[in-house]
């Protein structure tokens, strides 16, 4: 049977097939199928059955699964590498390293099992605790629904699998319909590891079916990575249930005067700004620098942005290539052409080419502009200048998003100041806020959403956790 659509643990044909493609539509890569309801009310059934068996599985029996999904992806990376080239036109120096990261996802996550542990609390404090003490424990809320986006179609299915299947947790994966095929093949390998029927499901579903979905009384939790619009929208629609909302950024990047490798900053500003075509949450958009260093900072940044060079994405050596659509394309394009028309100067890109949008450097941009403003997810960076650092965190502040930020400064005062004042889940030092290892507690403020993914944080946001007095 063609592999389509994954139902509790069979392969399903029940519902309508539709094409994957490379960005722009240029060619079919593959098919998937999007479920009818009686499949989806299947996989959900399968989920709630399988649940009471699920929660109660040894530490070692899930660990064993986890690292023969880790084991699985390893032996077929050069599978996982292809699928995620064809179906997301990532440069295969990203494509690569994205099934290396998930096959580390599954391995914590296996790490994790013996480590769900809770504390024992001495409730002697007052007089009515003598002789009394307190036991904490985590425990599965119930079968989970994973949304996830087109971006890291491997590993961002991975930080929701994984940590279910550790907690205990059946899931059901709703995989962006642009690029479900590392989803689908993910499920292959963990039915091969031995995960038992109803523990994963991975339906191709349609955003309205997954938003009535997620509203099910039977789910008890969702984790969602995606827009803000739509995950504040599923979060009004889900009062009551555990949820996780990882959603977009405007990420900003400060480079203080007092570090003096500006040549090492520019290039690991370039690759947080333009890697994977800007389509990343944590993607840098603003660059704030001090005044004192920008003309030198922007004639390298400039020069190196050129030089990125675009090519056969199977090649180690392309850096750049296309957006997920024409019309995600098109949308960037209309943004910068807003700016320029503010009287923002665009130093290097700026031409479309179909779904392909050159990296772009934009000076000059003031508040108001959608470049400045919103989740740009694409291929530009806005370069501005700053008189004082203080100055500089405000306008890192200043944006309904709070993700990540990056801090280059060797003063320990700086970093104590950003660390404590900047309004953001993570603040990185020497370094972009693109950056990121899997085990970090990874999840924003404000309209950047709620909850903490990476594994060991992931997994405890799936529990309740539960006391015991004795």
């Amino acid at each position: 049977m063609e592999k389509y659509c994954y139902v509790g643990g069979e392969w399903t044909q029940k519902g309508e097939l539709f094409e994957v493609t490379t960005p722009g539509g240029r060619s079919v890569v593959g098919q998937a199928l999007r479920p009818d309801e009686g499949e989806i009310e299947r996989a959900l059934e399968a989920a709630v059955m399988r649940f009471p068996l699920q929660k109660g599985m040894p530490a070692h029996e899930k660990e064993d699964i986890l690292l023969g999904a880790a084991a699985g992806i390893r032996e077929r990376s050069d599978e996982f590498t292809r699928t995620i080239i064809a179906e997301t036109g990532k440069p295969i120096r990203y494509a690569a390293g994205e099934v290396e990261r998930a096959i580390r996802t599954f391995t914590e996550a296996a790490q994790e099992c013996s480590r769900l542990c809770g504390e024992m609390i001495p409730l002697d404090v007052t007089r009515p605790g003598e002789g009394r003490f307190g036991i904490t424990g985590w425990f599965p809320a119930g079968p989970v629904l994973a949304i996830t986006p087109f971006n890291f179609p491997l590993n961002l299915v991975a930080h929701k699998v994984a940590p279910a299947i550790a907690a205990g947790a059946p899931v059901i994966v709703k995989p962006s319909s642009e690029a479900p095929l590392a989803a689908l093949l993910l499920a292959e390998v963990l039915e091969e590891a031995g995960l038992p029927p109803g523990g994963l499901s991975v339906l191709p579903m349609t955003g309205e079916q997954a938003g009535r979905l997620a509203a099910r009384k039977e789910i008890k939790k969702v984790t969602f990575t995606g827009s803000a619009d739509v995950g504040w929208n599923l979060w009004s629609s889900c009062a009551g249930k555990k949820i996780t909302l990882e959603l977009g950024g405007n990420a900003a990047v400060v480079l203080h005067e007092d570090w003096d490798d500006i040549d090492s900053a520019v290039e690991r500003i370039v690759v947080g700004a333009y890697a994977f075509s800007g389509q990343v949450c944590i993607s840098v958009q603003r660059i704030l620098v001090s005044r004192s260093i920008l003309g030198l900072f922007i004639d390298k940044f400039v020069k190196r942005t050129a030089s990125l060079k675009r090519g056969d994405l199977f090649e180690r050596e392309t850096e750049t290539g296309p957006m997920i659509t024409v019309e995600e394309a098109e949308r960037v394009e209309s943004w910068i052409a807003e700016a320029a028309g503010a009287g923002a100067r665009i130093l290097a890109g700026g031409e479309r080419e179909g779904a392909f949008y050159p990296p772009t450097v934009i000076n000059g941009a003031a508040k108001g502009l959608k470049v400045v403003d919103e989740e740009l997810f694409g291929p530009a960076a806005v370069v501005t200048g700053y008189d004082d650092f203080d100055e500089a965190i405000e306008m890192v502040n200043d944006s309904r998003f709070g993700l990540q930020a990056g801090v280059y400064t060797k003063d320990i005062g700086r970093i104590r100041s950003a660390f404590s004042r900047i309004e953001t889940g993570g603040v990185i030092i020497g370094d972009v806020p693109t950056f990121r290892v899997d085990r970090m507690p990874y999840g924003g403020v404000k309209d950047s959403g709620t909850g903490k993914e990476g594994l060991r944080y992931a997994i405890r946001e799936m529990c309740d956790m539960r006391l015991l007095v004795i």
